[in-house]
């Protein structure tokens, strides 16, 4: 199976955005801080040049994560989007029927995810439960922490 990472449009956009930075404005200032640093003498003994070499392969690392990413990008075109069904990239609240309090995610794919930031993987428990459902809709999600139900109450999308 070839690798691929689903992700919406925006997201492509600000990963292309973030490698022109890294491989032009990032990368100058870290070949200066390296430059800098040799001038200091003896390269052995140098914490400012070990330093700078190591922010430089940090950049090259995150260079070829977004290369990767960016070669296997699939754009999500959200087929429940019509329908007013919960798809990738669409904002849902939810509501806890428990509690009563209501949350907002964002459904996106695995390259995106964020549950600090309420962006939640559409292949996470939570998102595999969520994905086709309308706003009034129970669902059960089946986490490792435990079975809970939760019900949509509103789906929007961007754009």
């Amino acid at each position: 199976m070839a690798k691929e990472f689903k992700i919406t449009q925006l997201r492509l956009s600000d990963l292309e955005k973030e490698l022109t930075y890294l491989k032009t404005t990032r990368e100058r200032e870290i070949a200066a801080m390296i430059a800098e640093a040799r001038s200091y003498g003896d390269l052995s003994e140098n914490s400012e040049y070990d330093a700078a070499k190591n922010e430089q392969a940090k950049l090259y690392g995150r260079i070829a994560e977004i290369e990767d990413i960016l070669a296997h990008a699939v754009i999500i075109e959200d087929e429940n989007e019509a329908s007013g069904r919960v798809g990738l990239g669409c904002s849902v609240t939810v509501r806890n029927p428990e509690t009563g309090e209501e949350t907002t995610y964002r459904i996106t794919g695995s390259q995106e995810a964020d549950p600090m930031n309420y962006k939640i993987s559409d292949d996470s428990p939570f998102g595999r439960a969520i994905v086709g459902k309308i706003p009034g809709e129970t669902f059960r999600v089946n986490a490792p922490s435990g079975s809970y139900e939760m019900v949509v109450v509103n789906v929007t999308r961007e754009g």
